[in-house]
């Protein structure tokens, strides 16, 4: 059996150690090596070929922002970060997201135990490993068309701020998830919304505290009020909702009002929140009246939900493989037979204002 190749990257000793010997215990990863700064990380990936790297953010000489940054661009490789929620930038996990990396996780510490570690580490590099092949052809110089550069497509609906006045915002209900490459998807979606949408949910994979950070950065990027949703919230129109790190996220109905209902459940398809989760709930709950939007994401979570929601009369959209950074999620869907639409990511803006203005898409 091959075995995942992994380079461990961190400044400390006692982390390097620990995450070594977390991979060192599974029969399909071996330590390809460890490095405690960039510079010796770099000479590490020529010289071994690593399959997965694992990355801290805040090292001396070169801090890992910077060094994923040269990573994607130069030898692009899956990266997982392994970071401490007490970054000197609390925004430093999204930012990594936006650069490139397959996911974050967080450091032991507080609440978050060495156990809570090992079974992120070793099942996101598992994923991380399986996209591995496409992962790369998306961000190597021989696919530059493929790489998420969103910004550069036209979009048709920039003017359409305050279009929408007639949009009813409390019949109708929109759901999305993603996960890698879903930080980036996210941003140039919203950039391009209205104000005055019915209410959006959304699970993005992300771990403990991250999502409040992610939820802060796209407000300040949208014209919608977008929020970590809180427990027994109630859902209105111009609003979204991002799933709390580590909380699953259903909605559940009280005669006309809608609220959500967030709960610390198994973890489904290795995630917690999961799409799958969510999705299921807007299905029977919403039924006809949703919208399911599945974005850019490794392995298949949100599939079967998205289908439920599709037999349950909503309507549905995955993204297209061009567009995705990894195809995972989407494709699935797509596989299943979940999704009545593929589209671009340039194209779903003006889906989700055409279900708004029309209720169809």
């Amino acid at each position: 059996m091959e075995r995942i190749k992994v380079l461990v990257v961190d400044d400390s000793s006692i982390v390097r150690d620990v995450l070594a010997s977390i991979i060192e215990e599974q029969e399909d990863m071996e330590v390809a090596g460890t490095a405690p700064d960039p510079f010796v990380a770099r000479d590490k990936i020529v010289r071994l070929n690593p399959d997965v790297i694992t990355l801290d953010i805040e090292m001396p000489r070169m801090d890992g922002l910077t060094f994923l940054e040269k990573i994607m661009m130069y030898n692009p490789l899956p990266v997982i970060i392994v970071s401490s929620v007490t970054t000197a930038d609390p925004h430093a996990a999204v930012k990594a997201l936006e650069l490139g990396a397959i996911d974050v996780v967080n450091k032991p510490g507080g609440s978050i135990s060495i156990e809570d570690v090992k079974y992120e580490v070793i099942q996101k590099i598992r994923m991380a490993y399986e996209a591995k092949e496409k992962f790369i052809a998306k961000w190597s110089g021989l696919a530059q068309k493929a790489k998420p550069k969103v910004r550069e497509s036209k979009y048709k609906n920039l003017k359409t701020a305050t279009a929408l006045s007639d949009v009813s915002t409390t019949d109708k209900l929109i759901a999305i998830g993603a996960s890698t490459g879903g930080t980036v998807a996210l941003e140039e979606l919203f950039k391009e919304l209205p104000n005055n949408l019915p209410p959006i949910l959304i699970v993005q994979h992300m771990p403990v505290f991250f999502t409040y950070q992610f939820a802060d950065r796209l407000n300040d990027l949208s014209r919608l009020t977008i929020k970590e949703a809180e427990q027994d919230e109630l859902v209105v129109g111009g609003t979204v909702y991002i799933a709390p790190g580590g909380k699953h996220m259903e909605i559940v109905r009280r005669g006309a009002n809608i609220y959500t209902n967030l709960h610390d459940g198994e973890r489904v398809n290795f995630q917690r929140p999961a799409v799958d989760v969510l999705f299921t709930a807007v299905a029977k709950v919403a039924g006809k009246n949703a919208l399911g939007i599945i974005l850019t994401g490794m392995g298949k979570d949100g599939a079967e939900g998205l289908l439920a929601m599709r037999q349950a009369g909503a309507y549905t959209v995955a993204q297209d493989e061009e567009t995705s950074i990894v195809w995972g999620m989407p494709g699935s869907a797509v596989a299943l037979g979940a999704a009545q639409k593929v589209a671009p990511l340039y194209d779903i803006p003006n889906l989700i204002i055409r279900y708004a203005q029309h209720g169809s898409i």
